[in-house]
């Protein structure tokens, strides 16, 4: 019977809390391994690229074709820049920081210069910004390349005077004035999306490096007052500020995208109408491929879309803070910190305003979005903050120790260099005093440091206890030489 009542007695079935754990135990194990962050970061970049060119093609293709164009023709170009930027991706990849780190003070004296020349007559204007260079059949705007430039430069030179940051005017200078000629130079084109990113890169730079609070204080009302003054001084801007709080006030034109922008996302549902078969890119929606290119995936991949690109963008936030945390060297944290605010929040300021929680501010969706430079300038991020998970200490060791890997080998990268921290300067020894005339000093023997009655001993004990045996001598030699003068 107890044969036969064990046969019969029925399995134990796993719990999902076993489960759970069994999963939780293995993904831990699996983000404790040293290349765990460069390979997650690898995976965000070719999901974020893959549906950037898809959503870019289903969005322009509808308005193309009504133009009387080719279907691709967007996408043609979409695909070229993409390429572009992916050899800079893999050139950022091989690039030691070292070196990248050096150049970002002449970079960012270009980026100056490039922003100064597109406001005179060798710039274009485009969507009445003067903010473009056009060579032949390529075109590109200064700004977006001056971003990287202000965040390397200015965290290098926030590490190298990180020993002075506790004065305002070593923190203040010479990062802040700097980073006012640029903003001065991008309002005057005027972009002010750009002038937003740039803002969060400083703002970063400063909140990293460690600086008080009460600086962000001033910085937050300096910043709603510069806000006020330029919603108010341009009719554009005013408009966006209005319509924001009253959308209904003007349907059919400032408030005309941020309407449309709603109703794509509301006939989406839950798993969107499926590709190229939404309405909102037969141009219903102005703008569709590149500033409101997230409505046209909730459309046309619903509530799951939407939340797969937050799920991307959230990953990215918590890889690049912990490649910041990870790092040893103080200029690769706060320049991975700081990339990573810059992408995720500019993406959260385009999702923001497509759903209505913040004013139309024209920026675009990083890696989703249709644009040329942003693009570019966006792969070529996220090859330094690839290479910043390189340079982990853990991802250090295992590479130079075990090679590069499959990954690595695959792309021919070559070993990351150990960190080597500054040599700290020599304290200044103080001058010897000068001595009194006629005055004699008793000089110490010299004898080995390192031992001391037959044992090791650190040179300060022998300091010590050196001083002590010659001031004993010397209070014995005054008591023999004074007694000797008494009885004689």
């Amino acid at each position: 019977m107890s044969v036969v009542a064990e046969k019969t007695r029925p399995k134990r079935k796993v719990r999902p809390a076993g489960r759970i754990a069994s999963l939780r135990g293995g993904l831990t194990a699996w983000l404790s391994r040293p290349l765990a962050d460069f390979h997650l970061l690898l995976a965000i970049f070719g999901m974020l690229t893959v549906l950037g060119l898809v959503m870019v093609l289903s969005a322009s293709a509808p308005g193309q074709v009504a133009s009387g164009v080719s279907a691709y023709s967007v996408f043609q170009k979409q695909l070229i820049y993409v390429c572009i930027g992916a050899v800079l991706f893999w050139i950022m990849l091989r690039f030691p920081l070292r070196k990248l780190r050096h150049a970002s003070t002449a970079g960012m004296g270009v980026g100056v210069l490039l922003l100064a020349l597109v406001l005179t007559p060798l710039g274009d204007v485009r969507g009445g910004a003067q903010s473009w260079f056009t060579v032949g059949p390529v075109s590109f705007q200064p700004m977006e390349p001056a971003k990287l430039a202000l965040a390397l430069w200015g965290a290098h030179v926030l590490v190298t005077k990180r020993a002075l940051l506790s004065q305002y005017r070593h923190l203040l200078v010479p990062v802040v004035p700097v980073a006012m000629l640029v903003f001065a130079l991008v309002m005057l084109q005027p972009d002010l999306g750009g002038t937003i990113t740039l803002g969060v890169v400083l703002i970063s730079l400063l909140w990293f490096v460690g600086a008080p609070m009460r600086l962000f204080g001033v910085i937050a009302a300096g910043g709603l007052a510069g806000a006020v003054v330029l919603a108010i001084g341009a009719a554009y801007r005013l408009a966006r500020v209005t319509s924001f709080l009253n959308p209904d006030a003007d349907p059919q034109g400032a408030g005309l995208q941020a309407r449309q922008a709603l109703f794509a996302l509301a006939e989406g549902g839950f798993f969107g109408k499926g590709l190229a078969q939404g309405s909102s890119q037969w141009r219903y929606l102005p703008n569709v491929d590149s500033d409101f290119i997230f409505a046209v995936i909730g459309e046309e991949l619903g509530f799951v879309g939407c939340g797969l690109v937050l799920a991307l963008f959230g990953m990215l936030a918590w890889v690049g803070l912990r490649v910041a945390a990870r790092n040893t060297d103080p200029w690769i944290s706060i320049v991975a910190s700081t990339l990573t605010v810059w992408l995720v929040s500019q993406a959260a300021i385009n999702i923001g305003y497509v759903v209505q929680l913040l004013p139309v501010t024209g920026l675009t969706l990083p890696m989703i979005s249709a644009g040329g430079t942003s693009i570019v300038t966006t792969m070529v991020v996220f090859g330094v903050l690839a290479n910043c998970a390189r340079h982990e200490p853990e991802a250090v060791a295992a590479l130079r120790s075990l090679g590069p890997g499959r990954v690595g080998g695959l792309l021919k990268l070559p070993a990351p260099e150990a960190y080597r921290p500054s040599p700290k300067r020599k304290p200044v020894r103080p001058s010897t005093p000068p001595r009194a005339p006629g005055r004699r000093t008793a000089q110490l023997p010299v004898v080995d440091e390192r031992r001391i009655a037959g044992r090791s001993a650190p040179p300060s004990e022998y300091r010590r206890r050196e001083t002590r045996r010659v001031n004993q001598s010397r209070s014995e030699q005054g008591r023999s030489t004074r007694g000797r003068g008494r009885y004689n």
